[in-house]
């Protein structure tokens, strides 16, 4: 098709009949031949504006239709935020959510909702197909502190699972995204900062299953050209879901304590850095990369956080809002997981190829989290006034 191009420039003095109605198809063909590439769509466009003598406002513009997009895992953390950021961009009927569960009444009010099973290959075929996806994001798996208490389950989810995901992508040529985390590092991984490629060797199941994922993932694109995407994230904090057996989760546990009972008991020492990021931010990430063309990524696995902090430094600007708070540290199993991860990720060639750059810091983080969380505790107790209210 290039070729192709490269013929009619070279020969448009003898050329007069090449219409705009040719570029539809000429965008068409080359989109599907380049992966939907812009550039490539651009410079079929100004090909077809010199033969035709078109300006830039008078060309006719073909968009190119939005991505079809399944969401795994879809009832977890990440999973609502960011179908609800795509579907502002691509529209509801084109971002599915997916889980084996059924979900609750404001997630199918909210867009399309399907079962999916990541462990039944066939499963997943008819849904790729049927449902006619172009981009697949994995989120199923459990946590560090779950997987531990049951190993087997967590090589059947996080490995097993992710195998039929790589395999349908390939088979079906998706744009697929898999998560990874700083549960992918271990203790002998230089702590701060972080880099992209350094030792990693972790002592979890999870983080385990995750190295293999990356590995995997590159391995894949490598040897069967799959356009595999990977962002290793940082302890993910939400106001939308509970915490989940995360060994990050206290740093949400404690918004929620505040608003309640102004107490906190920490599973982590007092002085347990590890990155962090609002999941405003996470969900963000997730859309951009998915959304760069191909070209930009220099690397298949990247990563990124927003900041860095301890048990005390989170409990004393959350002091400054709540200053009755009062923290207690008891350690548990989670400590000794903590002390063999990341205290500072080093995201620097994110930032540098994929543009990221996040907005929340931990004032930031703390303000929005005690604001929602507030306001989701009287929206409860408006609902248990009125229901009480209706029973007299």
């Amino acid at each position: 098709m290039f070729l192709l191009l490269l013929v009619l420039l070279v020969c448009a003095p003898c050329i007069e009949g090449l219409s705009a109605g040719m570029f539809p198809a000429i965008t068409k063909s080359v989109c599907r031949s380049a992966g939907h590439d812009l550039q490539r769509t651009q410079l079929v466009r100004h090909c077809v504006r010199f033969f035709n003598g078109f300006s830039q406002d008078e060309m006719p513009v073909e968009e190119t239709p939005a991505p079809r997009i399944l969401i795994t895992g879809g009832l977890g953390q990440l999973g609502s935020g960011l179908a609800s950021l795509l579907r502002k961009k691509y529209g509801a009927d084109n971002v599915i959510m997916s889980d084996i569960v059924n979900p609750p009444r404001h997630v199918r009010e909210s867009g399309r909702y399907i079962y999916a099973d990541i462990l039944d290959f066939k499963n997943l075929q008819e849904k790729v197909v049927n449902e006619g996806i172009d981009w697949l994001i994995h989120f199923s798996a459990l946590l560090s502190a779950v997987g531990e208490a049951n190993v087997p389950l967590a090589i059947k989810v996080n490995i097993e699972g992710m195998h039929n995901i790589l395999e349908v992508s390939k088979q079906y040529k998706l744009r697929v995204f898999i998560p990874s985390t700083i549960g992918a590092f271990g203790p002998t991984t230089p702590r701060n900062p972080t880099p992209d490629l350094t030792i990693q060797r972790p002592q979890t199941i999870y983080g385990v299953a995750k190295v293999h994922a990356e590995l995997m993932g590159e391995y894949y694109h490598q040897k069967y050209g799959l356009d595999f995407r990977c962002l290793r994230f940082p302890g993910i904090i939400s106001a939308e879901t509970p915490p989940g057996g995360g060994t990050t989760d206290y740093s949400t546990e404690i918004f929620h304590d505040a608003v309640t009972t102004q107490r906190h008991e920490c599973f982590l020492e007092h002085d347990t850095r590890l990155p962090m990021m609002y999941i405003d931010d996470c969900t963000r990430a997730t859309a951009e990369v998915m959304e760069l063309p191909e070209h930009r990524l220099k690397q298949r696995v990247y990563n990124i956080q927003a900041m860095s902090f301890t048990p005390a430094e989170i409990y004393a600007e959350v002091k400054k809002h709540v200053p009755d708070m009062e923290i207690e540290y008891k350690p548990d199993s989670r400590q000794a997981i903590a002390d063999t991860w990341p205290q500072v990720l080093d995201d620097t060639n994110a930032r540098l190829d994929l543009g990221w750059n996040h907005e929340y810091d931990l004032p930031k983080l703390v303000t929005t989290m005690l604001t929602k969380i507030r306001a989701q505790k009287e929206a409860k107790q408006r609902t248990a006034a009125q229901m009480e209210a209706a029973a007299m």
